[in-house]
């Protein structure tokens, strides 16, 4: 029989390294609906990731920033980027389609085919000058609503 070696490893404590100085007093705060309905206001509005650090700001006079977003104004941009992504790729597609009908058609067939272009050219055309006048609009409404 082959003797079993016994092998005592010294093992580590494991988990992550303590603190120099751990927080281990606790204060409750109880809130009625209408201070609590305040208190995540103020919260949300700090855009600080716990409530925790957020009330130790509060406490200590701590600076904290406010991050205000206006749903309608993101939503609006993130449209407006996708429709401008859009509308370069139909300008690329615009330049193959020409190169493409210079190099494979009559110049009689080629003509045709430009002067179709040429009128959907035009209403992309009214098309952008709608969307920068509803952009316009859209800032003077609800980005700078006392006219500022």
């Amino acid at each position: 029989m082959e003797k079993e070696k016994k092998t005592t490893r010294k093992r580590g404590k494991g988990g992550r390294p303590q603190e120099d100085d751990p927080a281990t007093n606790c204060v409750m705060v109880r809130f009625n609906n209408v201070e609590y309905v305040q208190f995540l206001t103020l919260f949300e509005q700090s855009g600080i990731s716990a409530k925790a650090i957020f009330i130790k700001a509060r406490v200590f006079d701590q600076t904290f920033r406010v991050v205000k977003t206006n749903r309608a104004a993101l939503e609006y941009a993130t449209k407006l980027t996708s429709f401008y992504a859009q509308y370069r790729a139909v300008g690329v597609n615009y330049n193959q389609v020409v190169k493409e009908l210079h190099s494979h058609f009559s110049e009689k067939k080629t003509l045709a085919l430009l002067y179709r272009l040429e009128g959907i050219t035009k209403e992309l055309v009214i098309l952008s000058e709608q969307i920068v006048s509803l952009s316009q609009e859209f800032q003077t409404k609800f980005l700078n609503p006392d006219g500022q």
